[in-house]
C-alpha cells in the first residue's frame, strides 16, 4: 500500500511532461513571426480596426511585452472599457487573440470651421489616419488628440496656416455633449450667402435675413442657430411647418495666408403650405373664449403664421398674469392634414393657482424716495396679483424721479409656488 502513490505519481509524470508549455529558449526563431491578431467583443468596430491601432505588425517579430504595449496603445484611447490578451507559440509563428470591451460614453463630434474640405472628405481621411474614428468620441482618453493630430497634418498639407484645436462641449453643469474643432489662425470671412431650394417668393425675405452675415466671420455652430432664429421664420410665417434648412454648404472663392473668403449656400426643404382649417381652445375657465379668440390673430382658411401664433401664445399667457394666474400655460397642438394641406390647431390652456401679492422692496433709490413709492404703491399684500401692475406702476412714478436723474429701471417677480405669492423686486440704476 505505501508503493502505490510512487507508482501513480511516476506513470503521470510523462504525460506532465507532454502538456508542459514549452519555454521560448526552446523555440525556433520562426515561433515568434506574428502570423495573426484576432480581436473579439467590440460591437462599435471592426477586428481589422482595433488590429491595426494595436501598431503590431504582422509578419515580423513579436514579444510579450509588444502585446503589453499595444493594449495600453488601445487603453489610452479612452475606445474600450476592459481588455484583455492571450498568445500562443508555434513552429509557424505566434497567435495572439485580443478581448475588448466598449467603453460606453460617446459624443458626437462637430467640425466648426474647417472649411477647405466636405464633410464626407473629412470623415474619409481622419478614417484612413485614425481607424478608431468614426463621427464620435469617447469623453476620455487621447482618440480627440489623435483626431488633432490627424487634423493638423490635413491643414499642412493643404498649406493653411492654421492650429487645428477642440474643445469638449457640454450645456451649463452638464456632461460632455460633443466634441468641437476648430482651426484658429486664419480669418475666415463669409461673402455670400445663397438658398438652394427656395423659390422665388421667398427668396428676397431670406437675403435680408441673410444680410448681416456678409463679412461676418464664419463659424458654422453660429450658421446652425442662424437658419432655426432667422431663415426659418421666413417659412413658418407663410405656412410650411415642415420647412427645414440643411447643415451650410461652404464654398472658398479666396484663400491667402492672412484671410479665407468663402461663400455660403443653405440647402432648403419647404414642404408642403398649410391652411388653417379650424381653430378651438380647451381648459380655459378665467377668461371667456371670446375674449381669447380675441388674442389670436390667425384667420381660418389662410397660411397658418406660426410665428404670429407663438406670439398671440405670449399674450394669452400674459392675460392670465393679469389675473393672478401665475403658472398658467397655453400650448398649442396643431393636426396636420397632408392630403388636404391643412392644419386644425387646439390651443391648450392650463390655469393653474391664483396668487396673491407678497413682498414688495426697492433698491437704489434713497430711503425718502423708497418710502414714498412704497406708499404709492397700491397692490397690498394679500391681493390678488396683477403681473401687469409692475410696468404701470414704473410708467406713473417715474415722472416723479426723472427729477433725480434719468433711470434704468429693473423690475423682478419671484413667484412662490409653495404659499402661492409673488415677491416683487423694482431696481433703479442711474443711466451712465
Amino acid at each position: 500500500m505505501r508503493l502505490f502513490p510512487i507508482l501513480l505519481v511516476c506513470a503521470l509524470l510523462p504525460a506532465l511532461a507532454q502538456t508542459r508549455k514549452p519555454s521560448p529558449k526552446d523555440l525556433p526563431p520562426s515561433a515568434f513571426k506574428l502570423i495573426s491578431i484576432k480581436v473579439t467583443g467590440s460591437q462599435r468596430y471592426k477586428p481589422e480596426e482595433i488590429a491595426t491601432t494595436t501598431g503590431l505588425p504582422l509578419g515580423q517579430s513579436a514579444n510579450e511585452e509588444d502585446f503589453k504595449a499595444a493594449l495600453r496603445v488601445l487603453a489610452d484611447t479612452g475606445a474600450f472599457s476592459d481588455l484583455s490578451y492571450t498568445f500562443q507559440y508555434s513552429p509557424e509563428g505566434t497567435r495572439l487573440e485580443i478581448q475588448v470591451q466598449d467603453a460606453k460614453n460617446f459624443v458626437p463630434v462637430r467640425f466648426d470651421n474647417y472649411v477647405w474640405f466636405s464633410d464626407q472628405e473629412l470623415l474619409d481621411k481622419l478614417r484612413a489616419q485614425v481607424p478608431l474614428f468614426q463621427g464620435e468620441l469617447p469623453v476620455t482618453g487621447n482618440l480627440a488628440d489623435q483626431v488633432s493630430e490627424a487634423l493638423q497634418t490635413m491643414l499642412i498639407q493643404k498649406n493653411v496656416h492654421g492650429q487645428a484645436d477642440y474643445l469638449r462641449f457640454a450645456p451649463q453643469d452638464g456632461p460632455i455633449s460633443a466634441f468641437v474643432f476648430s482651426v484658429s489662425g486664419p480669418l475666415i470671412r463669409i461673402r455670400n450667402v445663397e438658398f438652394s431650394g427656395a423659390s422665388p417668393a421667398e427668396l428676397p425675405a431670406l437675403q435680408a435675413a441673410a444680410k448681416p452675415l456678409q463679412g461676418a466671420d464664419y463659424v458654422r455652430a453660429v450658421l446652425r442657430v442662424q437658419a432655426d432664429k432667422t431663415f426659418l421664420p421666413v417659412y413658418l410665417e407663410r405656412g410650411y411647418l415642415k420647412a427645414s434648412f440643411g447643415n451650410p454648404q461652404v464654398k472658398v472663392v479666396q484663400d491667402t495666408p492672412e484671410e479665407t473668403g468663402v461663400d455660403i449656400t443653405f440647402p432648403v426643404e419647404p414642404g408642403r403650405q398649410y391652411k388653417l382649417a379650424d381653430l378651438q381652445f380647451s381648459g380655459y375657465k378665467a377668461f371667456p373664449l371670446e375674449t381669447l379668440r380675441q388674442l389670436i390673430h390667425q384667420q381660418l382658411n389662410q397660411p397658418v403664421n406660426s410665428v404670429q401664433i407663438d406670439s398671440d401664445l405670449d399674450a394669452i399667457r400674459n392675460l392670465y398674469g393679469t389675473g393672478g394666474f401665475m403658472t398658467a400655460q397655453a400650448e398649442v397642438k396643431p393636426e396636420l392634414d397632408d392630403p388636404n394641406s391643412s392644419a386644425k390647431y387646439v390651443i391648450e390652456i392650463r390655469e393653474g393657482d391664483v396668487y396673491t401679492m407678497g413682498e414688495l422692496e426697492i433698491q437704489g433709490l434713497d430711503s425718502q424716495t423708497s418710502d414714498r413709492l412704497q406708499n404709492a404703491w397700491t397692490l397690498h399684500s394679500g391681493d390678488r396679483y396683477d403681473s401687469s401692475y409692475p410696468r404701470r406702476f414704473v410708467e406713473r412714478v417715474y415722472k416723479d424721479i426723472s427729477t433725480m436723474g434719468d433711470w434704468r429701471v429693473s423690475v423682478r417677480q419671484s413667484v412662490n409656488p409653495k404659499d402661492k405669492t409673488v415677491d416683487l423686486t423694482l431696481r433703479f440704476d442711474p443711466k451712465r
